[in-house]
């Protein structure tokens, strides 16, 4: 059934879905990766489309910006739509030196300052942490494609503009390979409903040498980490 965030209809959304925060993103995805393509959605210009790849059913949809929009369009696509492996497709910053712009990160777990994990009154901290099967067939696909890659914590935050903004420096000491701020907020929506999630995540720039990807790199970059992420379908 349809939501106030989603107008699909029972069965145009494919258990696998790809979920980069840009909804025009989405679409790029759609018209250059995938075949027999169907538009399910545009309520608030969220695009989200079905079709193949390689002959295996796949969706992809934006999913905004923070663990507020990232947690609403998660959980109805696992509740009210069926989806069963969720797998953001984003960028990120990278804040440890062998991680260079361009690479990926796969999201092994996901720190944060965030408050999201309190809805679930927890007696103690919870790790969010991605689906390991979904994780381990990830880092072969960039393995096998010969992508450079890397597989460890990132920390999701809630501040694009940090009043403090040395905090990524202590988050480094701790060995986090890079910020974003969608992947907490998916890990845990998926793990409370029993699904599969996993964060992909490309370098789009570095907060020790301040170097960003440029319009061509980013999407000759994206592109790689799409490619990951749809052998997962």
């Amino acid at each position: 059934m349809s939501t106030p965030h989603n107008e699909a209809k029972p069965g145009e959304i494919c258990e696998t879905i790809l979920l980069p925060g840009d909804p025009l993103r989405a679409k790029y995805i759609a018209d250059n990766f995938l075949t027999d393509v169907v538009k399910f959605n545009d309520v608030r210009n969220m695009l989200g489309f079905s079709g193949k790849y390689e002959g295996r059913p796949v969706s992809v949809m934006g999913a905004g910006m923070g663990a507020a929009s990232t947690g609403i369009y998660a959980y109805e696509l696992i509740h009210h739509f069926g989806v069963k492996q969720l797998i953001r497709v984003g960028s990120a910053g990278s804040m440890q030196a062998e991680v260079k712009v361009k690479d990926v990160v796969i999201a092994m777990g996901a720190s944060t300052d965030t408050n999201f994990a309190a809805q679930y009154n927890l007696p103690g901290q919870i790790s969010a942490v991605a689906s390991f099967d979904l994780l381990k067939r990830a880092e072969e696909n960039a393995q096998n494609m010969g992508i450079r890659h890397h597989v460890g914590n990132v920390v999701s935050s809630d501040f694009f503009y940090n009043d403090a903004p040395d905090n990524w420096k202590i988050w480094a000491k701790m060995g986090v390979l890079a910020m974003e701020m969608e992947a907490h907020a998916l890990y845990l929506t998926a793990a409370r409903a029993g699904v599969k999630a996993l964060a992909l995540l490309t370098v789009s720039d570095s907060f020790l040498t301040g170097e960003i990807m440029s319009a061509d790199e980013r999407e000759s970059g994206f592109a790689n980490m799409v490619k990951i992420a749809l052998q997962l379908a």
